[in-house]
């Protein structure tokens, strides 16, 4: 079933109105009918089942049939910050890790980044990143949509451990801590106690971290990680190590 987040401020007691690309993509795409069913969601705290009341190219009004619960999301929130990569390769981060469960992402500038933005692109491409994420988002039937922040210095970046429970830093070099000794130090389960916290990943460009920017994370408060003895790709590793802490903290049948 079509699923769309609306602004809050469409979604009323008994009525929703879906307005914008949203609405071309009911009427015109879709060829959507009055009478059909769709799931509106406002990212926050509502989510419903909608009867389509109304259809115009500019705005779709529905009924509200029935209010849903809202428990497709992981309790561990874990925030991807992803080093600029070429290309649309960010894009590839953003869509695939928005399906696994990822809560937000923060692409950021380290001393291999290749790319550079002025301000204004930034902002154009900061609109079509949370474009995906949002579409991403709705294809998973997830709750909420990931924000994707403006990009980030480094030392911006490193400043983020302070407000996580673990920070991880993915380094192919590292021969010591692993993953799941972490997680399962971090966040130990309690069969009563629901498992709840905020994990910040950090994960190079194409060539990699420095050895200096390892130390600073490090000492910054960050976990140097491994992820296995083969190398993968910067747009790869984000979804490996996402779905690893997923798994280790029960959201995937760990």
């Amino acid at each position: 079933m079509q699923r769309y987040f609306i602004p809050p401020e469409q979604f009323h007691e008994t009525t929703v109105s879906i307005t914008g690309g949203d609405a071309h993509h009911l009427v015109r795409v879709m060829r959507s009918q009055i009478g059909d069913t769709v799931i509106c969601s406002n990212g926050i705290n509502r989510e419903a089942l909608v009867s389509l009341t109304l259809l115009d190219k500019d705005i779709v009004e529905a009924a509200i049939l029935e209010e849903l619960a809202l428990n497709n999301e992981a309790a561990i929130e874990v925030w991807v910050a992803q080093s600029l990569p070429k290309a649309d390769k960010l894009e590839t981060v953003i869509q695939k890790n928005t399906e696994i469960g990822a809560a937000r992402f923060i692409p950021f500038v380290s001393e291999r980044t290749i790319v550079q933005y002025d301000d204004k692109k930034a902002v154009k491409l900061q609109e079509r990143w949370g474009k995906i994420a949002k579409e991403a988002a709705e294809q998973a039937h997830r709750n909420r949509v990931p924000e994707v922040t403006l990009p980030l210095s480094w030392k911006q970046t490193l400043k983020l451990v302070e407000q996580v429970d673990l920070a991880l830093i993915c380094y192919e070099k590292e021969s010591g801590l692993q993953l799941k000794q972490l997680l399962v130090q971090t966040f130990k389960r309690e069969a009563e106690t629901p498992l709840k916290g905020k994990v910040l990943l950090l994960v190079g460009p194409e060539g990699g971290f420095t050895v200096k920017e390892i130390a600073e994370a490090v000492q910054a408060g960050c976990h140097s990680i491994s992820l296995g003895s083969r190398i993968l790709r910067t747009e790869t590793a984000a979804m490996v190590a996402l779905t690893c802490i997923l798994y280790e903290t029960g959201e995937m049948g760990g």
